[in-house]
Formats: C-alpha cells, structure tokens, sequence
C-alpha cells in the first residue's frame, strides 16, 4: 500500500485557507479514495509557516455574505471529511498553525510536530473569534486549555500542544521526516478494510454515552469478524505467521 503526501504550496499567503486552497485540499483528499492501494494520507506544508488560517482578504467587507458563508461551509466540509476518510490522516507540522490552521491539525486523526511548531487561535486580537477552529479545539484539547487559547490568542508551544493532546508526537525538525514515515509504514501493515471499519466506528462511538457507545462498538467487533482479513488475523496469530491481507 501507499501513502500519499498533500502539500499545502503557497508559502508567500502563509498557506492561507482561500476558497481555491480548501476546494483543492478537498480534492486531493478525495482523489482516488476508494483505491485499494491508497493506505494513509499525510498533510504537510511548505515553508515556516504551515498554515495561517483563512485568508483575511477573502472575508473583508468587499466580499458579500454569500461569499463569506462558502468559505467557512467549505472548510467545515473539509474539516469534517478528514474524519469521514476510510484511511488515516496525519498532520505533519514543522512551523505555526493558527486559526483554521490549527483547525486543520485538530481535526486530524494523528499530528506529528516538530520542536519549533506553535499552535494559536488568535482570531479574538483581529475582532474575528475563532468559533469554527473551537470546534475542532474543543474535541481534541481540554476545556480550558482550548478557551484559554481562544479568548486570549497566545500560541501554544510543540510540547504544550503535546501534553495537551493537540498533537501525538513531538520530535527534532531533522527527524520530523522520518517519525512521520515510521508511523505511516506501521499503519500499512495493517488491513485496510479493518482500519477503515476502526476509524468510522471511532469517531461515531466518541460522541455517545458509555452504554450506547459499548453496545455499537460490541456490534462492530461482531462486524469485523465477519471481515475476511478479520478471520485471517486471528488465523495468522494462532498459527503464528504473518497475515495476507484482501488487498
């Protein structure tokens, strides 16, 4: 299986989320998605900053409402397709992320770091609170950590980001390549299928009460018996071999 690697490219804009850039990203998300081959997908960025957020131009006074609500509906559906995914998604980050850039990262399924990233919402110092990028922060950080960030804008440092759970792993900038690969390789081991039925159930059970999450997730593993790579797992662990996966 492979990986494929999205580049956020326009380093002169910050990386900014115009209109075009997130109809792009979602393409590429997109592209090919059913391939049996396609296995994992890594978004990272060129230049110091990985990504600055919406592009402040597009949102001026000049553009009307109409314009304004496309923008912030597609980087929800953007957003909220990085989950729906049947692979995995990792953010690769090696600079600042802020506002729907920080977004971005949150709403990945992994973030791997590097040393000098920072992460903010400083949307409230330009009188535009980040109210879309909360709910991203919102689900992946704790309460106040995320409110502090929100009502304030000051960034948070890689190692903050990490004890707070925005991001999984922080590493030297000259590794940053090479752990975000080690992880990458790891989840092509596995069976697609397998992973895609984890990663949706994932997601549904996390915004469930306790009993209701168990008795969809107990359903599930019943599921995932049926599964042929479910059976050949168990078949290879038992018999102490390495597993061929469907596909």
């Amino acid at each position: 299986g492979f990986c494929r690697n999205i580049i956020l490219n326009n380093p002169r804009r910050r990386n900014a989320l115009s209109l075009s850039m997130l109809q792009s990203l979602r393409d590429d998300l997109l592209h090919d998605v059913k391939s049996k081959e396609l296995r994992v997908i890594i978004i990272s960025a060129e230049g110091p900053v990985f990504c600055s957020g919406h592009d402040l131009k597009e949102l001026s006074s000049e553009d009307d409402v109409k314009h304004h609500s496309q923008v912030f509906e597609m980087c929800a559906e953007v957003m909220t397709l990085i989950q729906k995914l049947p692979v995995p998604v990792i953010a690769k980050v090696n600079g600042l992320a802020t506002a729907a850039g920080c977004q971005l990262v949150a709403s990945c399924d992994i973030a791997v770091a590097s040393e000098k990233s920072q992460f903010a919402t400083p949307g409230v110092n330009i009188g535009l609170f980040c109210s879309t990028p909360a709910v991203a922060l919102g689900r992946s950080l704790p309460r106040k950590v995320a409110l502090e960030m929100l009502f304030t804008g000051e960034p948070l440092s890689a190692q903050e980001a990490l004890m707070h759970g925005l991001v999984s792993k922080v590493v030297p900038e000259d590794k940053l390549e090479e752990e975000t690969m080690k992880i990458s390789r790891k989840i092509c081991e596995s069976s697609k299928s397998v992973l895609a039925l984890g990663k949706a159930t994932f997601y549904r059970q996390i915004t469930q009460d306790l009993d209701t999450a168990y008795k969809m997730t107990t359903q599930v593993m019943v599921d995932n018996l049926t599964l042929r790579d479910g059976q050949e797992g168990i078949e290879a662990f038992i018999q102490k071999r390495k597993p061929v996966w469907s596909h």
